[in-house]
């Protein structure tokens, strides 16, 4: 008996063939998202062969973004959010009400009505979640100032885009200019007792729930999730654990959509930063790890399969405007807003490029708009053609701006720095450079470099500045550098991965190598260019499996420490001494250990 199984044979069918798209993107020095794409567009009803189901891909695909935006929560704290407000909100206001208006402008142009025009003005405006935080965590910035300013914007062009989620249909319904419904609560009130809020009381409403929706979650919130996830993990059950993790992020998320009206991806993303002040986030963001990613590959897929080569040919020119205003438009305003704050070029480049895409936000405002009658289907095709092109422009612009900060560096003017008072010569030198993305090349040699500073790499650097080894640290976490600088131990902030921040450690200079982060793709990856610029050095790296340790020794390691053997090797020789008679054990680390004061943050993988 035939069975349809429309869900299976588009999870089938997408994720196999971005497997081979994005294995092939890769080896082509492409970033897979690209295969993504691509895979969409061929499992898309504008090209021949197999036609994936239209409606049940971007609903797998907001899974991908829930997940997403849950993962960042759990890694982004209420006193991060609120560290960077004095430039997010105001730098996220400005950025989209000019991209709206660039927008705005080009469909008054192309000949469109007012509410259509702008409609595709606030779909430009928005960045895509997914690929703004793969940006930023293939680069490592999650963590850095530059990151939570960027994902702190974000957070507010979301609910900018929840309000005119919402603004949008009452508008239309108002000017006459479209055919949709008023917000449900306010055509609920007009209907039982008469009151027409009009666009100020539907405007003030939106407020209110998301406010309600904020409060509760940061009063009730803050101690039932954490308190239900406790509970679950006493039960020793880690398929419970997972099951927990899963059916809070979902449940936040939908919960807050269908009570609050507000979007999917904001609920979840609260969601993680209540229970990032438990324990138990790490292990959390663990388990959730690999569904996440499995959907956002879903995501970009499903955006590929929306998209219709032929306006490429049909309509060149409009293209290329749409494309224009969301690659070097919000870019350019985004990078002059971030300066106007006093902020390095760096951090506004890394923000601009950040920013210079467009993504799930904007499809469903190009849907809303279509529904309603505001915006033509040339617009939506329009902005899902910038989507695409933007989104795989956006590694070549990340690659332009790291081009051009030396040269803008060197023509910006720096402002004369204010005296600082004697009490605070150490924090402020601390947050000089935590705050600088300048980095100088060391001066030291014949010293050990050593890649991360977590709970492995902390003990390690302690015990080698106990023995006055001379050694740096690379790290890319703020507030580990921060910890490192006030403890007069030099740091090198960027990621490893670089061959230009393992030149500026002076590696062909160095005698040995530490790597103790617990990525092993990073790992071998480092290993094998240390090994090429220096032939003779001593690389020593972590591994948590056979196979991670065979990798890592054939990319040049010499020595590989796996954490569950070193374990059992330490609980046989507890046992030897027990059962055996051999040397008294003494419990804690041994003589001339050096062990940190303060546990650091656990290592994310």
């Amino acid at each position: 008996m035939p069975h349809d199984t429309p869900l299976i044979s588009t999870i089938v069918g997408g994720l196999v063939l971005a497997f081979i798209l994005g294995a092939i993107a890769n080896r082509l020095r492409l970033p897979p998202l690209v295969g993504y794409l691509v895979a969409g567009v061929l499992v898309g009803p504008h090209t021949p062969g197999f036609v994936a189901d239209q409606s049940l891909a971007p609903e797998l695909a907001e899974i991908g973004v829930i997940l997403l935006m849950f993962g960042v929560g759990l890694h982004f704290s209420l006193k991060d959010l609120l560290s960077v407000r004095g430039i997010a909100v105001p730098g996220a206001v400005v950025q989209i009400g000019f991209a709206t208006l660039l927008g705005w402008g080009l469909g008054a142009f192309l000949g469109w009505p007012t509410g259509g025009s702008l409609v595709f003005g606030l779909a430009l405006s928005v960045a895509s979640t997914v690929v703004l935080l793969k940006a930023l965590q293939e680069r490592r910035l999650v963590e850095t100032e530059r990151g939570r300013i960027a994902v702190g914007w974000l957070i507010v062009e979301d609910l900018a885009m929840v309000l005119a989620l919402v603004l949008i249909p009452a508008a239309a319904s108002i000017t006459g200019d479209g055919h949709g419904p008023v917000e449900p609560l306010s055509a609920g009130l007009n209907r039982l007792l008469g009151l027409d809020l009009g666009v100020g009381g539907i405007i003030a409403m939106t407020l209110v729930k998301v406010a309600l929706f904020v409060a509760l979650m940061l009063v009730f919130g803050r101690k039932l999730i954490p308190w239900t996830m406790h509970r679950i993990a006493h039960t020793g059950s880690r398929e419970l654990f997972r099951l927990g993790v899963l059916a809070i992020a979902l449940g936040v998320a939908f919960g807050a959509s269908k009570l609050f009206g507000v979007s999917l991806a904001l609920g979840a993303f609260f969601a993680g930063m209540v229970l990032a002040e438990s324990e138990l986030s790490h292990r959390a963001a663990q388990e959730s790890l690999p569904l996440r990613d499995a959907f956002a590959v879903l995501f970009f897929v499903s955006v590929g399969m929306l998209f219709d080569p032929n306006i490429l040919i049909e309509r060149p020119l409009p293209v290329l405007a749409t494309v224009f205003i969301i690659v070097i438009g919000k870019s350019v305003a985004a990078f002059l807003i971030v300066l106007l704050f006093r902020k390095p070029v760096g951090t506004a480049l890394t923000i601009s490029a950040s920013l210079g895409q467009i993504g799930e936000f904007s499809f469903i405002l190009a849907a809303l708009g279509v529904d309603l009658g505001l915006l033509p289907e040339e617009g939506r095709d329009l902005i899902l053609a910038g989507a695409i092109i933007s989104i795989i422009l956006n590694p070549l612009l990340f690659f332009v701006c790291d081009r051009m900060r030396p040269l803008l560096e060197a023509k910006r003017e720096e402002p004369a720095e204010a005296p600082v008072p004697a009490t605070d010569t150490v924090t402020a030198h601390v947050e000089e450079h935590v705050d600088a993305d300048d980095v100088h090349p060391t001066a030291l040699s014949g010293h050990a470099i050593l890649v991360g500073y977590g709970r492995v790499g902390s003990i390690v650097g302690q015990n080698l500045k106990s023995a006055g080894t001379p050694f740096l640290v690379i790290e890319d976490s703020d507030k580990r550098i921060a910890e490192l600088l006030a403890q007069g131990i030099e740091v090198l902030s960027g990621n490893a991965v670089s061959r230009e921040t393992l030149g500026l450690a002076n590696i062909a200079g160095a005698r040995s190598l530490v790597i103790a982060i617990p990525n092993a793709f990073e790992a071998c990856s480092i290993a094998e260019q240390g090994r090429t610029i220096n032939p003779s050095i001593l690389i020593v790296a972590r591994a948590h499996s056979d196979a991670e340790v065979d990798e890592l020794r054939q990319y040049g390691a010499d020595t590989v420490i796996m954490g569950e053997r070193e374990i059992a090797l330490g609980m046989v020789d507890r046992l030897a001494q027990v059962h055996h008679d051999s040397a008294p054990y003494e419990d804690g680390p041994s003589a001339g250990t050096i062990v940190p004061s303060v546990e650091p943050p656990p290592e994310k993988e």
